[in-house]
């Protein structure tokens, strides 16, 4: 029954159907306003919100994908913030974006343990997974990408963290102005209904 009511009058063609997905007609930046807006109105304090962002986005920086949210949970705890928006800020990790984040964790990480140049050959994952299981990944990946993740995650701590207090301290003032403002209207529609 619903999907009579929310289906198209005219079906998009298959040539339409792969545009879209391809490059979306409304473009890319509405996943990214509706984000931005969802962080906005959470109702809590902006250092609630902020923190909690950060947390999400500093867990999606750590190697252990399958236990970000977690992460992303305990740290907002520690630092008094939102669980909501930290669940939020783990989108910034995603399939688009872990290539990208796992090659820069690696490399910094690599530059602070003082392995600079080429590595020593390839490192064949699939091979140390099966054979060796974790315990043989620690030290050629995931050692250098944690380390790696520590100073990429302060930076990224305090560029968001400035960034969304301002902008929910901002939204969060016009708000209360404007629900103050409707306030005043009403009462003075009411008082003026009374005194007639």
């Amino acid at each position: 029954m619903l999907s009579m009511l929310f289906r198209r009058r005219q079906p998009l063609s298959y040539s339409t159907r792969l545009r879209e997905l391809v490059w979306p007609r409304k473009g890319f930046s509405r996943p990214f306003q509706y984000f931005g807006k969802r962080v906005l109105r959470l109702s809590a304090s902006p250092h609630a919100v902020a923190a909690g962002l950060v947390a999400g986005v500093v867990s999606s920086l750590t190697p252990f994908v399958g236990f970000h949210f977690i992460i992303a949970f305990a740290l907002a705890y520690l630092i008094s913030g939102n669980m909501l928006a930290a669940a939020l800020g783990t989108a910034v990790g995603n399939p688009l974006t872990f290539p990208f984040i796992w090659a820069a964790t690696w490399e910094v990480g690599r530059a602070v343990l003082g392995q600079q140049g080429p590595s020593a050959g390839a490192t064949d994952l699939h091979h140390l997974w099966h054979e060796f299981g974790i315990a043989h990944l620690w030290e050629p990946v995931l050692k250098p990408m944690l380390i790696g993740a520590v100073p990429l995650g302060a930076i990224s701590a305090i560029v968001v963290y400035i960034g969304t207090y301002i902008a929910v301290d901002r939204f969060q003032r016009k708000r209360r102005g404007r629900l103050s403002e409707r306030a005043q209207a009403r009462l003075a529609q009411a008082l003026e209904g009374t005194s007639v």
